[in-house]
């Protein structure tokens, strides 16, 4: 009987070893197995450089999608839609006329329209300035009252008002499909009698300065371009829509005036410099102010403005003495403009294509401009990065 006991316990003791080897045996296993983690099941991301829009755009573009870009030109009054394809507009200008009498529904289709005709998102611009220019809010179905002069805003409101009334304003165009303000006016003016007083914000340059920062920041915000005008500043000069101003001033004078909230636009974001008629004999005693190669490279060197740069309407009659009208448009590009208003856009189009396929322009200069125009497109949203 002892003897069976013995044996039974003897068999228990050995099966319990041989369990005991085989579990550690498992768990020795279980260790020589790395442990699964998140760290080493994660897959590292693709990634995909960003695709650089404007230039893959400038890659598929001929000669004349080129050339039309440079064209801001005024809205015509007949066959504007088959314009935009025919000269592959870069953007139109509308006047009063452009919006007289007519309601909301029928401009936002209007310029709907101009959008969907056109290859490459347009610049829809106007001068909603307030005062004496106001191409949109004079119409009844679009505001109660037109926009007041910023000049009269703040006297009656101070900066509160100019805030509020410069946010209505591009608001009120960026409802419309209007893109573009050709303001603020920058020009520092102490003459009630000159051209400019009534545009102009103040003879006092710090209030300039300010109301400038306030407007571009404003539009900006709004996705709605600024245009700053008129480079280098009109002062008391007399009306270039009628015939030459002269502009006797010294360089030192004007960088201390004048040219501070151009200055003051630049620093603020402001994406385009419209260049006055004027001639400023510190920069350029030959030529006016938007025909001068000087000028531009003062805008481009001095001023550190990369920017787009246009003309003021190129057939006003400052320019005409010097070019004639069928001309202007390719002597304004070979000394500097990226963009021109016209109004004669079959003649001024056809003459920088012919200009361009001459060699007489040449096709990088071309480049640099369209790609500032594509550029301050994509910032406006209207050409998307992806």
């Amino acid at each position: 009987m002892k003897t069976k006991l013995n044996a039974i316990l003897s068999l228990v003791v050995t099966v319990c070893v041989v369990i005991t080897l085989c579990a550690c045996s498992q768990h020795e296993k279980r260790e020589s197995i790395p442990l699964i983690t998140e760290a080493t099941t994660t897959v590292a991301p693709i990634t995909v450089p960003p695709v650089d829009k404007v230039k893959e755009i400038m890659k598929g573009m001929t000669i004349e999608e080129k050339v039309g870009q440079l064209f801001f030109a005024r809205c015509p009054d007949v066959n504007a839609v088959e314009s935009v394809s025919q000269y592959h507009l870069g953007g139109y200008v509308l006047f009063g006329q452009d919006f007289f009498n007519k309601t909301k529904e029928e401009i936002v289709s209007t310029i709907k329209s101009y959008q969907d005709a056109s290859k490459i998102p347009m610049l829809i611009g106007t001068d909603e300035e307030g005062g004496d220019v106001v191409r949109v809010s004079d119409n009844m179905y679009l505001s109660d009252t037109p926009f007041d002069s910023p000049k009269n805003v703040y006297l009656n409101g101070g900066w509160e008002a100019i805030e509020t009334t410069e946010t209505k304003k591009v608001q009120l165009l960026k409802s419309l499909g209007v893109n573009v303000n050709l303001a603020p006016v920058c020009d520092v003016v102490s003459d009630p009698n000159a051209f400019m007083y009534s545009r102009s914000f103040s003879d006092n340059v710090s209030d300039v300065n300010t109301f400038v920062t306030k407007a571009v920041t404003i539009a900006g915000n709004n996705h709605v371009g600024s245009v700053l005008k008129h480079f280098p500043g009109y002062g008391n000069n007399t009306d270039t829509h009628t015939g030459v101003a002269v502009d006797e001033r010294e360089l030192s004078e004007l960088e201390k005036t004048d040219l501070q909230p151009f200055k003051t636009g630049i620093e603020k974001g402001a994406d385009c410099i419209l260049v006055s008629h004027n001639i400023v004999n510190c920069m350029d005693n030959k030529y006016p102010a938007s025909l001068s190669a000087a000028v531009h490279k003062y805008i481009r060197e001095t001023m550190k403005f990369d920017g787009v740069v246009i003309t003021d309407d190129l057939v006003m009659e400052a320019i005409t003495q010097y070019t004639g009208s069928d001309s202007s448009a390719v002597f304004a590009v070979k000394n500097g403009n990226d963009m021109l208003c016209c109004s004669d856009l079959d003649t001024q189009y056809n003459a920088v294509l012919k200009a361009v396929k001459n060699s007489e322009i040449t096709e990088e200069q071309i480049d640099k401009s369209v790609k500032r125009i594509l550029l301050w497109k994509q910032k406006l949203g209207l050409i998307k990065s992806e």
